[in-house]
């Protein structure tokens, strides 16, 4: 239904941020959730929406109760959790997957999209 609903946006590797959960990958933006419009497109959302919602998280409306009461309790601490995850879950996924790509020149199948989409469709937004 997009444009005229929101799409579901989601993020594959763990993240540790108040609005966004954990396990799953869902965002919580009240743009995409409550107050979308079909004038918004992907790119709002890509270059503005969610690098805001990353920069500025909202620990009064969380997903994440952990991180938004640890973000709330102890900054320095917070950060140290996130920089922790960012080490941990996105920089070794970017080496795991530069290392697949130098090592294969295979272009991806239909079977890898299809589990790619099956993943996000997972990830609704609640």
């Amino acid at each position: 239904a997009y444009p005229y609903k929101s799409p579901s946006i989601g993020f594959l590797n763990r993240i540790y941020h108040p609005n966004v959960d954990e396990m799953s990958g869902s965002v919580c933006l009240d743009v995409l959730n409550q107050s979308w419009s079909p004038m918004f497109d992907l790119s709002n959302i890509f270059e503005v929406f969610l690098p805001q919602l990353l920069l500025y998280p909202n620990p009064t409306d969380p997903l994440n109760e952990e991180a938004a009461a640890l973000m709330m309790r102890d900054r320095n601490l917070y950060d140290q959790r996130v920089k922790e995850h960012s080490a941990k879950y996105a920089k070794s996924e970017l080496e795991g997957r530069k290392q697949e790509d130098e090592s294969s020149s295979d272009e991806i199948s239909d079977d890898e999209y299809s589990s790619c989409e099956e993943e996000m469709t997972d990830h609704t937004d609640p």
